[in-house]
């Protein structure tokens, strides 16, 4: 086999795997992956690491297999091994799946987006596929607006149609209109689906008049299956714009065309639409976003800490979401902000650290939080305390020479703390750890300090408890 068929037999299963698996799945395990070897009926793929090899052949064996037998439908037997040459620049059979994967979506992206605006000058925006209904946080605030958006997935041109949904800005509209959008393309993959702003179709058919093409905006609309226009408020005082999105939308409500619309206020205090629109619009199903209370705030930040791969300590999630109450895009820019310190400064977010951010940022003017500011310690044995409270484990288990592993990192994290931040020598950590010799509690400090350089969660664990101990 030639090299160019190998290269195209690799990106081929590559592509294929990208597509059965989350995003996030894929970006987090695939780095490289290699072709070492191919025959008939067997295939061996090379990856990294062990770690890497491990995870993708235990989480992802069926999708690969399904990838492959779809790339070469002949392959019986899938080889994992550990490719020592996979960083070998000269090795041509290597995937760099990050890349591939974007150059995939970039392209996919590209074609939608040429399909829909088909040189008839109408501009659409693609959906982001990141929007979705499982990564939705659903609260007494939105869900009755996520219910009705999901049973107009569900059942398009039945249920609920038009769907007109109104809230202030930053409160989710964006995600839970286009996760829509998104669920009816999954299900109806034969159906048109767009989202478009009303600023958007205002240019549109301002353009429209200037290239005398008012039909085909009409006419392409009439092909659209289900549209979703977006701050429909930037119409107002548009009294022709107005009149020819009443003209579109008849002719696609007529045809049986899902309609989801979404405004900044209720229908009846649309004034300056005109009557006859108005009047449209408060005969549609309406539903309503108000501001999220503190637990869907809660769970907004802790998934979207989730989403970026990103710890944050629970009271500091309690604090952020106590003090944030006007958005959704708060929360974001507070994260974003504590993901940055931490990435540039090894700085772990804290209450403290937080809530100056905060107050810089103009989010709030006066932070509330009711809690006992903690002293630096001073003895060891307030160490070992908040050392096996954090990582769950008995203080006696901390203390003595039990081999399991899942003690004996946190019995290596108390030693390092009490020899390079509470300055303690060998000898005085060996008699509080059950008279273990200084060759060993040496061993133990360097061997901590090897695997927190590949091991960033755990980094980050110890500069969190540094900061919990003032140390």
């Amino acid at each position: 086999m030639d090299k160019a068929s190998e290269v195209l037999i690799i990106k081929n299963i590559i592509k294929e795997v990208s597509q059965k698996i989350r995003k996030q799945d894929f970006l987090t395990y695939f780095k490289k992956v290699s072709l070492v070897n191919i025959s008939d009926t067997s295939i061996s793929l090379g990856f990294i690491s062990s770690f890497a090899k491990d995870n993708i052949s235990h989480k992802f064996s069926n999708e690969i297999k399904e990838a492959v037998k779809i790339v070469v439908p002949t392959i019986e037997n899938i080889v994992y091994i550990v490719d020592s040459e996979i960083d070998n620049p000269s090795n041509y059979k290597v995937i760099d799946c990050i890349k591939e994967y974007k150059d995939i979506h970039t392209k996919k992206r590209r074609e939608e987006i040429e399909e829909n605006n088909n040189n008839d000058g109408i501009e659409i925006k693609v959906i982001n596929e990141k929007y979705r209904f499982d990564n939705f946080i659903v609260g007494p605030s939105n869900q009755l607006a996520s219910a009705a958006c999901e049973a107009v997935a569900r059942k398009p041109w039945n249920a609920y149609n038009p769907l007109y949904i109104y809230w202030d800005v930053w409160l989710g509209k964006t995600h839970l209109l286009q996760a829509t959008g998104n669920a009816i393309k999954s299900r109806f993959k034969d159906k048109k689906v767009i989202y478009t702003t009303a600023d958007k179709f205002t240019t549109d058919y301002v353009n429209s008049i200037k290239n005398k093409t008012t039909d085909k905006l009409r006419e392409k609309y009439r092909n659209i299956d289900v549209i979703v226009i977006d701050d429909v408020q930037f119409i107002a005082w548009r009294k022709q714009t107005q009149e020819e999105l009443y003209n579109i939308f008849n002719i696609m409500y007529e045809s049986n065309k899902q309609i989801i619309l979404s405004w900044d206020r209720p229908a009846r205090e649309l004034t300056e639409l005109e009557p006859r629109l108005r009047s449209r619009f408060e005969w549609w199903i309406i539903v309503d976003i108000w501001e999220p209370d503190y637990e869907t705030r809660l769970a907004i930040l802790q998934e979207k800490a989730r989403a970026k791969e990103f710890i944050i300590p629970q009271e500091v999630a309690e604090f952020i979401a106590y003090n944030t109450w006007a958005n959704v895009r708060e929360l974001e820019w507070i994260l974003n902000q504590i993901i940055a310190e931490y990435e540039l400064h090894n700085t772990p977010p804290t209450i403290d650290n937080v809530a100056s951010r905060m107050n810089k940022l103009s989010i709030t003017d006066n932070i509330l939080w009711n809690r006992r500011i903690k002293n630096k310690i001073k003895t060891y044995e307030e160490l070992v305390e908040a050392v096996s409270i954090h990582f769950w484990i008995n203080k006696k288990d901390l203390l003595w020479d039990d081999r399991r592993k899942e003690n004996m990192i946190p019995r290596q994290v108390a030693m390092y703390l009490l020899k390079n931040n509470m300055n303690y020598t060998f000898e005085r950590i060996w008699n509080i750890f059950s008279g273990r010799n200084h060759s060993a509690v040496l061993y133990s400090c360097k061997k901590l300090e090897t695997i927190i350089k590949k091991n960033q969660n755990l980094f980050y664990e110890i500069n969190v408890l540094r900061d919990k101990l003032g140390i």
